[in-house]
């Protein structure tokens, strides 16, 4: 793993870089990190060099004090690929991933190949909702929603299959520091991408879980009719789709970015 000190921040990351001729960038989820893609890699690796980040505010990245905002978190993407000198990328982003991969294709299309938005929408939640969950972890900590975040995240059968995995995961959700998760809640909170999505000119892959009830596959419909040249694919999964569909999601991946 490797840092850079960035906009007044500390950006943790890590670049595979396997001689191929074109990049990936993964963005994660909201109370994730990079290790989120593990699955993703070795499959990857044979076909691309791979580009791995922890959001601002989460893994080891730095927490930076003050409300964030998916232009911010997108302009920490650029200024990384500035800094390693990769010119394009194809960008793959789920949830808050998938809400700074929408910003990158609105305004800084000339670095991306191709887009993959994950598990995303135009706007996730509401005001009330964001406010609310900021409010209860910020005076409880992450371990006060952490059996919600679980159920939205995975489904019932990934849950009873998988109890070791879930439970690796879970525990990076709670070690993510509290400032960076609120302030990250808070970037969420305020975007809204309905009236712009349609700028988005790169081929973009939108993947849905047709058991996600954070952002829906009503909610991946409208990325597509909005984007003009799109196509979705929906997995049998919650929220986290490349880890509970792990090959499905992977090879989509594969097929969509050589193709």
């Amino acid at each position: 793993m490797s840092k850079i000190k960035i906009q007044h921040t500390t950006l943790n990351y890590v670049f595979d870089d396997f001689k191929k001729e074109q990049t990936i960038v993964f963005s994660n989820s909201l109370g994730t990190d990079l290790t989120m893609w593990d699955k993703q890699i070795e499959l990857l690796g044979t076909e691309f060099n791979i580009l791995r980040y922890d959001t601002r505010g989460h893994g080891k990245s730095e927490a930076t004090e003050g409300e964030y905002s998916i232009e911010m978190l997108g302009n920490d993407v650029l200024d990384l690929l500035d800094h390693l000198k990769i010119e394009k990328v194809n960008f793959c982003g789920l949830s808050i991933g998938g809400l700074t991969g929408q910003w990158l294709g609105i305004h800084a299309p000339e670095r991306l190949n191709k887009l993959i938005l994950c598990n995303t929408a135009v706007k996730i939640g509401n005001k009330e909702g964001w406010n609310t969950r900021i409010e209860t972890v910020q005076k409880n900590g992450l371990d006060s929603i952490v059996s919600g975040t679980q159920e939205r995240w995975f489904t019932s059968e990934y849950l009873t299959e998988n109890k070791t995995e879930v439970d690796s995961v879970l525990a990076k959700f709670v070690q993510t520091p509290v400032a960076g998760y609120s302030s990250c809640c808070a970037a969420v909170r305020d975007a809204d991408f309905t009236d712009e999505v349609s700028k988005i000119l790169a081929p973009t892959l939108i993947i849905s879980g047709t058991e996600d009830l954070v952002t829906t596959v009503n909610d991946g419909d409208f990325l597509m009719e909005k984007i003009p040249n799109s196509l979705l694919a929906a997995l049998k999964t919650a929220h986290i789709s490349n880890i509970e569909k792990a090959d499905d999601f992977t090879k989509l991946l594969i097929e969509f970015i050589k193709n």
